[in-house]
């Protein structure tokens, strides 16, 4: 079983547990938030702003479009992203993400490099991983018993779903539509059996969307369900560090079939740990987004909250350098 640990720098030298620890502490106060409203707010924020980001508005003009007063709006950006709404705007720019794919191949070549245990890997989730067996998944599931539930997250409402092997799925849904996205993921494996169970999910939520326990000795344990070539596409996205991105060329390129762009594409739409599995890091070749399965302004949300937890991480660097 391999362990997966990601970070914004692959070179850098290794940190020690205390210091990583009270760098998640001081990104958690700041970034974590379970409060639907909340997300809600900045889900309508991110829509105004991509519409009329021509028009450059002032803060108290999106204020007013999305429903609140200017410094409510701002205080909730900074709580929730540790970024004003400029610069969490800025983060979702071209330019920026143009910058965010510089090297792009490279980084998957250093992560090839480094290795899975690599030193300076710290500022990511800590995933260890193993995939169903293939007679698992071509019986689509039968014979697999999958919990899921329902819980508050940084970007809504996720649907989270595990089996008595690991975390499974993650799914995203706004109100509303939580049987939409259960249905969605519960037809990717429709032999199997599920049962709505929080108390089996609710700890892999909080591990999965509260930096504060993010862990190096308490890796998350993820089951891939997914044919041979999904999941080699998904284990490559695991190796994509927080605050960088590649193209769905690259990652053809890394897993030995240069000419299967367009597979790749459909293989990280089907990805079924969203967040965990970290799709919504692959843009197109000139920075632009492109789709998410669910929904580009979600997308921008995640991209965001990461800009915001790496800016806070760095910043806890330089405090204790």
């Amino acid at each position: 079983m391999d362990a997966i640990t990601l970070t914004d720098n692959l070179t850098s030298p290794p940190m020690s547990a205390s210091w990583l620890h009270e760098g998640l502490r001081m990104a958690g106060e700041v970034t974590l938030d379970r409060d639907h409203g909340d997300y809600v707010l900045v889900r309508d924020t991110i829509r105004f702003i991509s519409e009329r980001w021509r028009d450059q508005p002032e803060l108290e003009t999106i204020a007013a479009a999305v429903g609140t007063d200017a410094g409510h709006l701002h205080r909730l950006f900074t709580r929730w992203a540790g970024l004003t709404p400029k610069a969490f705007v800025q983060a979702l720019t071209l330019d920026e993400a143009r910058r965010m794919l510089d090297q792009s191949s490279s980084i998957l070549d250093t992560a090839y490099e480094v290795g899975l245990s690599g030193p300076g890997r710290l500022h990511d989730l800590f995933v260890t991983h193993e995939a169903m067996s293939p007679g698992a998944y071509k019986a689509r599931g039968a014979g697999v018993t999958v919990a899921y539930g329902f819980h508050s997250s940084p970007f809504g409402t996720a649907l989270v779903m595990a089996t008595d092997r690991g975390l499974a799925g993650i799914a995203f849904a706004d109100p509303g539509e939580e049987q939409k996205a259960f249905r969605d993921m519960s037809a990717r494996w429709p032999a199997a059996t599920y049962v709505q169970d929080e108390v089996v999910t609710a700890p892999y939520a909080r591990q999965v969307f509260d930096p504060t326990v993010w862990s190096q000795d308490r890796p998350i344990r993820l089951v891939f369900i997914g044919s041979d070539f999904e999941v080699r596409v998904w284990e490559t996205l695991l190796r994509i560090p927080l605050g960088k991105a590649t193209t769905y060329s690259d990652i053809a390129r890394h897993i030995g079939n240069p000419n299967a762009a367009r597979a790749v594409g459909s293989a990280v739409g089907r990805n079924p740990l969203s967040f965990v599995v970290p799709c919504h890091r692959v843009l197109g070749r000139e920075g632009d987004l492109c789709g998410y399965h669910w929904g580009l302004t979600r997308k921008k949300a995640i991209l965001g909250w990461e800009t915001g937890l790496a800016r806070r991480l760095g910043g806890a660097e330089v405090e204790r350098g």
